[in-house]
């Protein structure tokens, strides 16, 4: 045993043991010492039988310290396993041999170790950075005793057509390489910084102190030299003979990775996908390199683990299809499915053939653009067929970046006739968000206008490029792009007859949604192609949208969806990426255009339209006059502010659908529905009716349940609830529901943990006549003294005040004892944040009162800061720092 006065470590893991050496280049006979951090010898004197074993490997320059968590709950009695965490020979507290070990060397060196220890089946490897490819070498090798692989940043490929990263280029300079990993710690210390949040100094020291001096070094200056930066390097054979086992290695598997890592960024997870894709797999945003550092590994491993996930490995059933939830689906449940496109092939061959089918308005009031459906059919085969020859192929990721439109639109369904996965990240998430989630998808093809592609080379975005118009050759070489729609169309010309336009098998991804943001770094949302189709037909039965339906569309989702209803399409002249652009004039010009029937048109694009209003000339009122159907969602709908869009469109049904990305809609109501709520609340006639927002009842096909609240604000029973006047949080049973959370394998697993159930992060409860009211959001709940408090209700009663534009409700302090403080903007905006003047403040607690909330202070700010997409939903969340920090007596600044 060596010195274990190490944070984290039970002294009694730490154990050396003497290894018969087989490698060949050590003399033969030749003995190794190896320390280890190894718990079986606890477990059998707890008496506690293991289930299997771990066997984890680190990287380079670390040591066996780094899966002290995993040591650790390995040994609590809820889920024993034996984890053996090895010092690689040279690293750590392992003998230094004084010999250059390769790749191949240090995977017959662990086999060697395994041989003495008599280790037996289940073993579940672990690995990390270089040690993950050891970890895997040794898992081909030992197939009849492996479970399962767990992997943490690592790579197993550098494809011959791009660098290595450019910090490992810099550790193998001839001029830093000795200095920088042996002669001094500059290395260690280096990747020591990587850790988000920081290291504290005993762990700094801790993962320092088996490399004291230079001759402690060696094994970290050797590790960078095996590198293999080309096909020369001696060990380029031995990684790809790992890289090309692994497509037939069936065991379980998961991946957890730290994206913001300098050295094995996303398109190494991206590779590892693909040759191990029944991976789980969980991008842990935000942490990076040393990500069993940065976040918390071993919950997510132990609950992979007790999923089963380390069973016998048998390779998925081919007659079924196995999502990521795990769900099986036969032939039986997608019987009936037509796809997306279908009611677009049928337009362009019917009598419609020739009429508009998408159409784009200029700032004039004047159509810019427009296809008929006969042309839409065509050059959506002709694209698709183009991109084929180029590389699109079945499951190939395609970023579109693209304004919604003519051009958008034709790439999409090409796209999915291909059966390509459409990633769709725009660009209301704000460039850091939007890079964010561009570089997490890993798209093989990027296809979008020039400010896209140039943000794209700027921020490194993956995928190879199409513009959308041909570009001048100067142009093209600067945003390496190699090739446009225009000049694909033109090269698949004729030959869409050609191209698939059926889908093998409904259950594969066809797009990747990314939300909002408003609650987090936005998540993608996977759909497969019977959930869009599901999605579709939902919208048509609730809303009673039907083909020759005309549509202006000012809420991009909803412009792509056109032509799948079979609805004529108009995007109105607006920046789609800020929804309140959208004017009354342009609104009524899209209108007239294609003499529209309905509208859908965000809460915060409403209100613009509706103070903007005074600028309709005669034309445009009466095209307004004969929309049919307007839907507003994305946010809630004040009852106030659709009683005057209903005097602008006097002839139109007004519905505000609840949804969210991952299920669009949920549930459906109409003005009269809310006005009737809102009677019934007043009343108090209908048990339930108040605190919230009334949003009515399940659209076609969908049922929902709350999950009711414990007194700590989370809802982690399994047990529905419909009765009146429960609040939980609100799931959500349909077809059209999302299939996973994309590289969010967690978040996935606490979605749908009750089976067949979506988890919406809402809260809410019924009233007694069946209608739903979502209170908020589950993470901004307040747990105050007196009990849960959820924030709608009081916010919208401050909202009726006036001189109150937007209010919203945050906690301040420690779970369970929170003050509910609550937020106001007002009309006048406030010149700056800070304390409300008495007079405001007593009428917000007297009105917050009157709802049922106590409201400890009231603080004003110039504007809510609300998420880009929708311009409505408030970061309650950053509010609630913001307000400790005020309260706490610091400078208002901007929340």
């Amino acid at each position: 045993m060596v010195g274990t006065n190490w944070p984290g470590v039970d002294p009694e893991w730490s154990r050396t043991i003497e290894v018969r050496s087989t490698s060949a280049v050590d003399a033969p006979g030749t003995n190794r010492h190896w320390h280890l951090l190894d718990n079986g010898a606890q477990l059998a004197r707890r008496g506690l039988v293991s289930k299997g074993t771990l066997l984890c490997v680190h990287g380079n320059p670390t040591w066996s310290y780094l899966w002290r968590t995993l040591l650790a709950a390995g040994s609590d009695a809820a889920h024993p396993w034996r984890v053996i965490a090895v010092d690689q020979l040279d690293m750590g507290y392992s003998e230094r041999t004084g010999t250059f070990r390769r790749l191949t060397d240090r995977i017959n060196d662990l086999g060697d170790l395994t041989d003495e220890l008599g280790l037996e089946g289940p073993v579940v490897t672990v690995g990390h950075d270089w040690g993950g490819v050891i970890s895997l070498g040794w898992a081909l090798a030992h197939q009849d005793q492996l479970a399962g692989v767990v992997l943490t940043n690592t790579a197993v490929h550098q494809p011959s057509n791009s660098e290595i990263p450019p910090a490992l280029r810099l550790a193998l300079h001839p001029a830093v390489h000795g200095w920088g990993t042996t002669t001094s710690d500059a290395f260690l210390r280096v990747t020591h910084s990587l850790a988000k949040p920081t290291l504290s100094p005993d762990v700094r020291k801790a993962y320092m102190a088996p490399y004291r001096g230079a001759r402690r070094r060696a094994g970290v200056g050797n590790f960078v030299a095996d590198i293999p930066v080309d096909a020369s390097h001696p060990s380029y054979a031995a990684l790809g003979g790992v890289a090309e086992g692994l497509r037939g290695l069936k065991v379980p598997a998961l991946m957890l990775w730290g994206p913001r890592d300098p050295i094995f960024s996303d398109r190494y997870l991206k590779d590892l996908i693909g040759r191990l894709p029944h991976a789980k797999v969980h991008r842990f945003e935000g942490a990076g390199h040393l990500v069993a550092e940065d976040r918390d590994i071993a919950t997510p491993v132990f609950q992979w683990l007790a999923d089963g996930n380390a069973g016998d490995g048998d390779p998925p059933n081919t007659e079924t299809t196995i999502n990521d939830d795990g769900k099986q689906r036969d032939a039986s449940e997608l019987a009936g499915f037509r796809p997306l496109w279908d009611l677009l092939t049928e337009q362009s061959s019917g009598s419609a053939g020739g009429d508009t089918a998408v159409a784009e308005m200029a700032p004039d009031g004047t159509v810019s653009r427009s296809l008929s459906w006969q042309q839409l059919e065509r050059n959506v085969l002709d694209l698709a067929a183009g991109l084929r020859e180029t590389g699109v192929e079945s499951g190939s990721r395609v970023s579109l970046m693209v304004p919604p439109g003519v051009d958008l639109t034709v790439a999409l369904y090409a796209c999915l006739r291909l059966g390509a996965v459409v990633v769709v990240a725009d660009a209301g998430l704000g460039t850091r968000g939007l890079s964010r989630a561009v570089k997490g998808a890993t798209p093989d093809f990027i296809i979008g206008i020039d400010k896209a592609l140039a943000a794209a080379s700027v921020l490194g975005w993956p995928g190879r490029r199409i513009s959308v118009r041909d570009l001048p050759p100067a142009r093209r070489r600067a945003l390496r792009v190699e090739t446009s729609l225009a000049a694909l169309a033109r090269q698949g010309s004729g030959r869409g007859s050609e191209t698939t336009t059926h889908v093998s098998d409904p259950a594969l991804p066809a797009a990747v949604l990314f939300t909002s943001g408003s609650t987090g770094p936005a998540k993608g949302v996977v759909y497969t192609h019977q959930q869009l189709s599901a999605m579709r037909d939902t919208v048509a039965e609730t809303f009673g949208i039907r083909p020759g339906a005309r549509l202006v569309a000012g809420f991009a989702p909803f412009a792509l969806l056109g032509p799948a209803l079979g609805a004529v399409s108009v995007t109105p002249a607006m920046d789609v990426t800020a929804p309140r652009t959208l004017t009354a004039r342009a609104l009524a010009d899209a209108a007239a255009a294609i003499d529209a029937t309905v509208v859908f048109a965000s809460p915060a694009a409403l209100r613009n339209v509706l103070a903007t209003r005074d600028g309709l000339n005669g034309a445009g009122q009466k095209a307004l006059a004969r929309v049919e159907l307007l839907l507003s969602a994305g946010a809630p709908v004040p009852e106030p502010l659709l009683a005057e869009a209903q005097r602008l469109l006097p002839r139109a049904s007004l519905h505000t659908p609840y949804g969210m990305t991952e299920a669009l809609p949920v549930t459906d109501i109409g003005l009269e529905q809310i006005q009737a709520a809102d009677a019934d609340r007043t009343a108090g006639t209908v048990r339930g009716a108040g605190n919230g927002v009334c949003v009515g009842t399940p659209v076609h096909g969908a049922r929902i349940a709350v999950v009711p609240l414990k007194e700590d604000g989370t809802a982690p029973s399994s047990r529905l609830v419909t009765e009146a006047g429960v609040t939980g949080e609100i799931v959500v049973n349909a077809a059209h529901v999302k299939e996973a959370y994309d590289r969010l394998w967690l978040t996935q697993e606490a979605s749908a943990d009750i089976p067949s159930w979506h988890r919406t992060g809402d809260v809410g409860h019924f009233d007694a006549a069946g209608r739903l009211w979502v209170e908020g959001r589950l993470a901004h709940v307040v747990t105050a003294p007196g009990g849960v408090v959820t924030p709608v209700g009081a916010e919208q009663a401050i909202e009726r005040l006036d001189g109150v534009r937007m209010a919203a409700i945050a906690g301040v302090g420690p779970a369970g004892t929170q003050a509910v403080v609550a937020v106001v903007e007002t009309v006048p905006p406030a010149r700056k944040a800070g304390p409300a003047a008495p007079e405001l403040a007593g009428r917000v607690r007297e009105a917050a009162r009157k709802a049922g909330v106590d409201v400890s202070a009231v603080l004003v700010v110039p504007t809510q800061p609300t998420d880009i997409r929708h311009n409505a939903k408030i970061d309650r969340a950053r509010l609630s720092r913001w307000a400790t920090r005020v309260l706490a007596g610091g400078r208002p600044g901007k929340p």
